[in-house]
């Protein structure tokens, strides 16, 4: 793959990184993420893959823009209200850059649709706000075999963690499952920061990129929380469990499948 002028204009802050370079900026060019929830994790980390020149993003979400979407959600604008949160997205990053291929899916993912969804993409982003998505994306990555990033935020707080094959925990080693319905608020209940999406989400971009790239380490194994009233990053160790019921020995979880329904997840009391 050659550079055009204006390609190597670009990403030239790339290039002259000796992390990235030459060879890595072409593993971006040819590389594909897909992002699961445009909204307020979604959004940055969308922007700023565009931004970074990975040549094939895939947005999934089935809602339209709300007004209240604005504090947080930051690739979406007041036009916007009403609109499929995706068609803003796609508009937004192609703005950004028109070489990137946006590639739209207006759709929740679910138990039908999400090995589908996943099965062309070198990296998944979890940018969902709930918890039966959350272990629904890792249930269908480790099965996949596919790296992805989560993360979760609320009100001053956030954190994330990276999941590889064969590297490190999947979410289920760190919550072996989800807890019962309405034990902990949604940000529409509890709050949440606007500015907390955008650190969180652009960590999210940060793994990717570095992944697509082959530069740096990433949060394998490392919870990384952060507490926005202390400005307090921490690193939590999480290790691999052995009886994970989806990446274990013994993996019970073979197919993905919605939490809501699956027995998996039913009686659960933590």
């Amino acid at each position: 793959m050659a550079f055009s002028n204006e390609q190597l204009e670009r990403y030239s802050r790339h290039i002259i990184l000796k992390e990235i370079g030459v060879k890595g900026q072409k593993r971006l060019m040819t590389g594909s993420a897909l992002i699961i929830g445009a909204g307020g994790l979604g959004s940055p980390a969308a922007l700023y893959l565009a931004a970074a020149g990975v040549g094939r993003i895939g947005i999934v979400d089935a809602d339209a823009v709300e007004i209240s979407n604005l504090q947080r959600q930051i690739i979406h604008a007041t036009p916007d209200i009403g609109v499929p949160k995706i068609e803003s997205a796609r508009r937004k990053m192609n703005a950004i850059n028109p070489d990137v291929k946006v590639e739209t899916y207006h759709t929740m993912a679910d138990g039908k649709n999400v090995m589908e969804l996943i099965s062309n993409y070198d990296f998944i982003m979890d940018g969902t706000d709930n918890f039966g998505a959350k272990f629904l994306i890792n249930d269908a990555c480790v099965i996949a075999k596919k790296p992805f990033s989560h993360a979760g935020i609320l009100r001053f707080q956030g954190q994330t963690i990276t999941y590889v094959p064969g590297e490190g925990p999947c979410y289920r080693c760190l919550f072996p499952v989800p807890p019962p319905p309405d034990a902990i608020p949604t940000c529409s209940q509890a709050g949440v920061i606007g500015a907390m999406a955008g650190v969180i989400g652009c960590l999210q971009a940060l793994e990717a990129v570095k992944y697509l790239a082959r530069a740096g380490k990433l949060l394998t194994g490392v919870l990384l929380t952060y507490d926005a009233l202390t400005m307090e990053f921490r690193r939590v160790k999480i290790p691999a469990r052995r009886d994970c019921a989806v990446c274990g020995a013994n993996a019970t979880v073979t197919e993905a499948v919605n939490c809501v329904t699956a027995p998996v997840c039913e009686g659960i009391d933590i």
